[in-house]
């Protein structure tokens, strides 16, 4: 059980080392960028990795100005796509599964905005319908994806995959968290400086 239990850390511990972290680099500056224009940032993924997109949301609208909540500051606008349970399963009936995230993104995306797709294969055709049309309006696409990095590595603007063997789903899906926080830290120690720094200047 504990050689287990280390062989699975051992794993994960690798994964994490090999992330490409200029791409991660990039990300902060494509969601910085979009704060700075007043965009909005549309996450979605299937299964655990839905769970993710709304953890990334709540982390993002929240926690990031946790320190600030008080204030009248410009916060992020994240939203999770679909929005809720009700719009996912009228789109997947009348229209397709395949139409669960492409349709609410055609009803809310605009110039200015980005989006976070999460794939742990790459390969969901739900993901890469959203992704190809965000891409036609010249959109960028921040792709969260693992095994190999799938078709989501290929079309994403910003490509973050974490190299695993195929099928290693709950360690692409815990890393996954580990990017998800952190991002938040990160934009989390930049706000606190800003609002320091603007502090001092007022």
């Amino acid at each position: 059980m504990e050689e287990y239990i280390k062989q699975f850390l051992a794993r994960t511990d690798e994964s994490i080392h090999n992330l490409p972290i200029k791409e991660i680099a990039k990300a902060f500056n494509v969601l910085q960028a979009v704060y700075e224009r007043d965009g909005r940032i549309y996450v979605f993924g299937n299964g655990g990795s839905l769970a993710m997109a709304t953890h990334w949301v709540s982390d993002f609208n929240k926690t990031v100005f946790s320190h600030h909540l008080g204030k009248q500051v410009k916060r992020f606008q994240a939203i999770r796509l679909p929005t809720t349970e009700s719009e996912l399963t009228a789109w997947a009936n009348d229209e397709g599964f395949d139409m669960v995230f492409l349709g609410p993104l055609q009803n809310y995306m605009r110039e200015g905005d980005a989006i976070i797709a999460i794939s742990s294969s790459g390969n969901s055709v739900n993901i890469l319908k959203a992704v190809e049309y965000a891409k036609s309006c010249e959109v960028p696409v921040i792709g969260v994806s693992g095994f190999d990095g799938g078709k989501l590595n290929e079309l994403a603007d910003v490509k973050i995959f974490v190299p695993t063997e195929k099928g290693r789903y709950g360690i692409v899906e815990g890393v996954h968290g580990v990017i998800l926080h952190l991002m938040t830290e990160y934009f989390k120690d930049y706000f606190n400086h800003v609002m320091e720094r603007r502090g001092r200047a007022d």
